[in-house]
């Protein structure tokens, strides 16, 4: 007699938003004032933190292909990697590599040097907002000036979306947006998300 398969820790992984995804995809709005939602989960995060100015940030972002970017609002990306700045000796790792390759790989560019990097993918989860009306769905909710000529493609800040505070990314011109926020509040995210867009599904 065979012995049962046993279903992996990796393979049992439940996604923060998995009960809300048909909810998602009915709410998906076509054509000139479209706009849809969406999970993309179990992307890597790992938080590095270093002194922008040592030999070991140099390091990590050769380790990288892409320097740490230094400015509040700014990315940097390269192959499977994409680094946000969030503040003057912290950032944040976005990868579709293995998240204990990724740490062990800036721990080896550190080099022994004061720094950290931690493994926080469970700390977060991520939607997509995308579509001809996104930013306007964004508007009715987020403080921040949204408009091309401020913010476009490759920008990143801590903002709030409603009363969620979440990291907002500009991926493209589309506009599609992702949207991080703690997993514990990705519910209550993606419920005000989906009403905001209701209104653009009616004539």
């Amino acid at each position: 007699m065979a012995e049962p398969i046993m279903a992996g820790p990796v393979a049992l992984r439940t996604s923060p938003l998995s009960h809300l995804q048909e909810r998602m995809r009915a709410a998906a709005v076509t054509g000139a004032r479209g706009v849809t939602l969406s999970e993309v989960p179990f992307l890597t995060m790992v938080n590095v933190r270093v002194d922008p100015a040592s030999a070991a940030a140099g390091r990590i972002g050769r380790t990288l292909g892409a320097p740490l970017p230094r400015r509040c609002g700014n990315t940097t990306a390269s192959g499977l990697h994409t680094i946000m700045w969030l503040g003057p000796d912290e950032w944040l790792v976005l990868s579709r590599a293995d998240a204990g390759a990724v740490s062990a790989q800036v721990r080896r560019a550190l080099d022994g040097d004061p720094g950290s990097a931690v493994d926080v993918s469970a700390n977060r989860t991520v939607l997509e907002l995308s579509g001809p009306s996104a930013r306007e769905v964004l508007e009715k909710g987020c403080p921040l000036d949204l408009h091309p000529r401020v913010f476009g493609p490759g920008h990143a800040v801590s903002t709030t979306v409603g009363p969620i505070a979440v990291l907002l990314w500009q991926l493209d011109d589309a506009p599609t947006y992702r949207l991080l926020p703690r997993s514990s509040f990705a519910d209550y995210l993606a419920r005000w998300l989906i009403d905001a867009m209701g209104e653009y599904g009616r004539p």
